[in-house]
């Protein structure tokens, strides 16, 4: 398995963690987590805005990877464009949790960046 798939993985869990982040709280309701979560505020509510935002950008991401692989893009290059982007949704994530609008943007682009690469690189390999 290439290192681009294991980012894959990485982009997978990166929500979870940060809906984690949101949920961590005694006064957490499992019986309506819903309503539970459109109550929050600050911190946990940027950390929930997050996780929608992860699994937004995780089909490009992963339909790139994969495009990439079957298209047979230069390995190093796809490898690098899928860490880099693990990288920056982690860094995002500082970001947004830090309420460093402006930086989170910047972070954000890079991601889509990186998945706008992947495709770039698919069209060099086929």
């Amino acid at each position: 398995m290439t290192f681009a798939f294991w980012c894959v993985l990485a982009a997978i869990l990166l929500p979870y963690g940060t809906v984690g982040i949101a949920k961590w709280s005694s006064r957490y309701d499992n019986h309506a987590p819903r309503d539970w979560l459109a109550g929050l505020e600050g911190r946990r509510k940027r950390a929930f805005h997050a996780h929608l935002n992860h699994f937004e950008a995780l089909p490009a991401f992963a339909a790139g990877v994969v495009i990439a692989h079957l298209a047979r893009a230069p390995q190093g290059w796809v490898d690098g464009l899928a860490g880099a982007f693990v990288l920056l949704r982690v860094a995002y994530t500082w970001a947004y949790l830090e309420d460093r609008a402006t930086l989170r943007s910047i972070l954000w682009i890079g991601g889509l960046a990186c998945v706008c690469g992947l495709f770039v690189a698919a069209s060099a390999g086929s």
